[in-house]
């Protein structure tokens, strides 16, 4: 089975369409890359990966230490509300 000019010419098209797309892709690549290393000091993703788990550990530790100090902050607005009434 041979293929005539025009799906030759057409199969011509599809790599190069193939090619053009593959190498803008790399280029995509290469710059997030850059950018994740100038902006987060990481040189490769599983770096990256490590560090958003680390921060996200960090996060969730700060959370908690906001909650409960809000906690706190409410619990001492609340008896000083009492004491207030109370010296009414």
């Amino acid at each position: 089975m041979s293929l005539g000019k025009e799906q030759l010419l057409e199969l011509k098209n599809e790599i190069d369409d193939s090619k053009t797309k593959i190498s803008e892709l790399n280029g995509q690549q290469i710059a997030l890359l850059q950018q994740l290393k100038d902006e987060w000091g990481c040189k490769t993703i599983e770096e990256a990966e490590e560090k958003l788990e680390a921060m996200n550990k960090y996060k969730k530790t700060l959370d908690k230490k906001i909650e409960k100090a809000s906690e706190e902050l409410e619990e001492k607005l609340n008896k000083e509300d009492v004491e207030d009434e109370e010296d009414e």
